[in-house]
């Protein structure tokens, strides 16, 4: 398997301390391919998507999960989807000039909310505000707050690459037992360690040679690699869904006025077409002929 495009799962044994650490390199790129984005919102995307897969390896569970900053600057959108195993796409919105302006200015007064959607099971969605500086404080911040776990995230960027560092103290439940003090003690030393990573390091060395340079004094248990790759979820049918919720009559207006319907994929720019037959094959098997509230499209 190749270096790039992987997260890598670890312990440090004997301090309660788990961590995760991620590349993207192929993946990140087809996201920027999609759309013509400043250099500046290129970078801030490619550490949310960085940290979407530092995050959904926390958790156990089958679903997606959803990393969105919604703001009132230049940049008004930022969101990253990753499900459990590994499959991203994201996207960003932005109206203005960027050059120059750091995480903070790009999106001014903002909030950051992270949504969980398990196969099975109810829908979790935390919100917190980006009062932080960067994008690793502020999901920082949302694991203190939400999770009442300390978490240190490391994100970088550069040369078409992205990638994260996490380290996070043991839930209590996960049957690891440690001294509070001692715990507290590891916790503050490895912080410490860890903060000396650059992004040098972290972009061009593989993860096996990172954890040694940081944690060569430690013991680390490393687990195998996870390939993470770019991926859309849309499709003609779930797009076919959604029309079917405009309804019927809207969408024969729109058929005689234009001749057709086409509808673009926000992540992706897949386009799909429907003309008049194809509206009326969607109610065919459909009860649903009626005015739809829902005109959202993937």
């Amino acid at each position: 398997m190749s270096e790039t495009d992987i997260s890598h799962r670890f312990i440090i044994n004997d301090s309660g301390v788990r961590g995760q650490w991620t590349l993207l390199d192929a993946s990140y790129q087809t996201v920027l391919a999609k759309h013509d984005y400043p250099l500046e919102v290129q970078s801030v995307l490619g550490e949310m998507m960085a940290a979407a897969i530092l995050l959904s390896s926390t958790l156990k569970f089958e679903g997606s999960m959803i990393i969105q900053a919604r703001g009132e600057g230049v940049v008004s959108l930022l969101t990253v989807e990753c499900t459990h195993d590994h499959k991203l796409r994201a996207i960003a919105r932005w109206n203005g000039d960027t050059q120059d302006m750091d995480f903070r200015a790009m999106l001014g007064q903002a909030t950051l909310a992270i949504t969980i959607t398990p196969l099975q099971g109810e829908r979790y969605q935390g919100i917190v505000p980006l009062d932080g500086d960067t994008l690793s404080e502020c999901l920082e911040h949302y694991f203190q707050q939400s999770e009442q776990l300390s978490t240190q995230i490391q994100l970088f960027h550069g040369n078409n690459r992205a990638g994260g560092l996490l380290v996070q103290v043991l839930p209590t439940h996960s049957g690891i037992k440690i001294d509070p003090q001692q715990q507290r003690e590891e916790w503050e030393r490895i912080t410490t360690l860890a903060r000396t990573l650059t992004a040098e390091e972290l972009l061009n060395l593989d993860c096996a040679t990172v954890l040694h340079r940081l944690f060569h004094e430690e013991t680390v248990e490393l687990f195998p690699a996870e390939a993470v790759i770019f991926e859309c979820s849309c499709s003609r049918q779930r797009t076919a869904d959604a029309l079917i919720q405009i309804g019927r009559p809207e969408l024969e207006e729109i058929i005689a006025e234009q001749g057709k319907i086409e509808v673009t994929c926000q992540y992706c720019n897949e386009l799909y077409r429907f003309d008049s037959v194809d509206v009326a094959m969607l109610f065919t098997n459909s009860a649903t002929d009626g005015d739809g509230e829902s005109k959202t499209i993937n």
